[in-house]
């Protein structure tokens, strides 16, 4: 059965650009539509929505570009109606689940999945309460974010003090600082690529920085997925209900942790170090689902 696909992101971007090509080489349609293009009118949304968004049996989220909270906001709408008629991976419900660290936590602990001791505070005391509680180490983390961006660890109280000062300023009162144990990992850790029930991995190596992200640095390496990994990377994409979902895995000496959820990953990484056809998995899971 032949689809017709929009890919969301950007029309210069790889991950759009191969997933398309590999949509084309099965004889499925497919075009990139970029996000700024979307637009609709309400009571006969698909009139202004773009051809290839109005006409597509399923629609591939790739990114969610930042912008005003207007901009996001509009956009996930957008995409939840567009769910009502068609096909949309991920779910625009799953989308806001792993871009939110808290909820997409929240929703993992639920589930039983071990995570990092975490603790959200919003005013000063309540923050350096949460850093004492955390054994005066933790990693600070933006609730939106991802690449490493905004990271930061908090091992001394002169770390901790412009969070404090924040705070007080913050007028009207209230400044959300995500707190988590840092955990001493042995230098590297693990991404878990889950495509419905096809699993890829990788480890990220770093040499410099504790932060193991590739764009900062970390050298990625093919990795055989234990099966104790591989159910944690399964239940985690259940848990935030996502079809495609990158599982972000710390190991520690309590066991492997399970740090957060991408539900938009990228996995130009692991095609290069596995030599995988994860843009293929990927149409062909689509195809399975239409």
């Amino acid at each position: 059965m032949t689809m017709r696909a929009a890919v969301l992101g950007g029309a210069t971007g790889w991950h759009g650009r191969r997933l398309v090509e590999s949509l084309r080489r099965a004889g499925h349609d497919a075009v990139v539509v970029g996000w700024h293009e979307l637009g609709v009118e309400i009571g006969r949304e698909e009139s202004f929505l773009p051809a290839a968004v109005a006409g597509a049996d399923v629609v591939v989220v790739r990114g969610m570009p930042s912008g005003r909270l207007e901009d996001v906001i509009f956009r996930m709408d957008v995409l939840g109606r567009l769910a009502r008629t068609r096909r949309v991976v991920n779910d625009p419900r799953a989308l806001e689940v792993a871009i939110d660290k808290y909820l997409c936590l929240a929703r993992l602990h639920d589930a039983g999945v071990p995570v990092p001791r975490t603790i959200v505070a919003q005013d000063s005391a309540g923050i350096h309460a949460a850093w004492e509680m955390l054994g005066g180490d933790a990693v600070v983390k933006p609730l939106f974010g991802s690449e490493g961006r905004g990271i930061e660890r908090l091992s001394s109280r002169a770390a901790l003090a412009p969070w404090l000062d924040a705070a007080d300023r913050a007028v009207p009162p209230g400044a959300v600082c995500y707190l988590q144990e840092f955990i001493a990992h042995p230098g590297w850790d693990v991404r878990v690529l889950v495509v419905g029930r096809h699993i890829f991995g990788m480890r990220r190596i770093g040499s410099h920085d504790w932060r193991l992200n590739v764009s900062r640095g970390a050298r990625p390496e093919a990795w055989a997925v234990p099966e104790d990994w591989v159910d944690l990377a399964i239940r985690s994409a259940s848990a935030v209900g996502a079809e495609i979902a990158g599982v972000d895995i710390v190991p520690s000496a309590a066991g492997p942790r399970v740090v957060e959820v991408n539900g938009t990953p990228g996995w130009k990484g692991i095609e290069a170090v596995t030599n995988q056809d994860v843009a293929g998995t990927i149409v062909r899971h689509l195809a399975e689902g239409a």
